[in-house]
């Protein structure tokens, strides 16, 4: 592989890994990525999915101190994310190509919808403490919220990060360290089952997945423990431009 190829795959994973760890979206950068390198699309989601997995790792440690007291929203939460994994990388699988080559521009633009709101979604849904919202409604709702929240990252996961902060916010998660922390766990969750479902399907193209992983994982943690400086505002700024950016384009392509 050409240094300079290599090289633009490496700085793409290493910034979604930070991306992921502060917010989510990194697939936005690391997808097109392997696009424009000449995978399928499918392919390429599944490769990406791959190589930004190792991040969450790096995220998830970067936020261990902040995560006291969440075993029980780890262990609910984590066993639906699961099994919403589990179906949404089955969905990718049985989809043929041409089909989700035809969706892919519009989910990268509804992930780039939800970077735009995701300060008035996060605002509406905290509807009050999770220490004392812990009826049954609650969970219940919060649970079904996780589970499609978990079949759309199976299925492709850009934005997925703001649907689970939206659904700790559901929670009333207000710590937005600690739903970040959460929500790499519940990542990981998700996307291991999707990683071994597309490795099985052999829709991994290891090489590029392998060094892009290494860059995540550095990424990941980077992010995690300098959140609090990070521009978060640039960053969210920056995905939406790109996230548009790639939908006109590839909606140009489709004609």
């Amino acid at each position: 592989m050409p240094f300079v190829l290599a090289a633009v795959m490496f700085i793409a994973a290493f910034l979604a890994g930070v991306v992921n760890s502060i917010a989510g979206g990194g697939t936005l950068l690391t997808f097109p990525v392997l696009i424009w390198l000449g995978l399928d699309p499918k392919v390429a989601n599944a490769t990406s999915t791959v190589a930004l997995w190792p991040g969450l790792f790096g995220g998830l440690f970067g936020y261990r101190r902040e995560m006291n007291d969440s075993s029980l929203i780890l262990m609910r939460l984590g066993v639906i994310s699961v099994i919403g994994g589990g179906v949404g990388a089955w969905l990718l699988i049985v989809t043929p190509s041409l089909t989700f080559a035809r969706l892919v521009p519009f989910l990268i633009l509804f992930a780039t919808i939800l970077f735009m709101i995701q300060t008035p979604v996060n605002r509406w849904l905290h509807l009050g403490s999770v220490e004392r919202s812990t009826t049954k409604a609650w969970w219940t709702g919060a649970m079904i919220f996780q589970f499609l929240s978990a079949m759309y990252g199976g299925y492709f996961g850009a934005g997925n990060g703001i649907m689970m902060l939206a659904a700790l916010g559901l929670l009333g998660m207000h710590d937005i360290h600690r739903a970040n922390g959460i929500k790499n766990f519940l990542g990981i969750c998700i996307n291991s089952v999707a990683v071994v479902s597309f490795s099985i399907a052999h829709m991994v193209v290891w090489p590029k997945s392998l060094l892009m992983a290494v860059a995540a994982l550095a990424g990941g943690y980077v992010g995690s423990r300098t959140a609090q400086r990070v521009g978060r505002v640039f960053i969210r700024r920056a995905i939406v431009v790109i996230g548009f950016a790639i939908t006109i384009v590839m909606l140009w392509r489709m004609r």
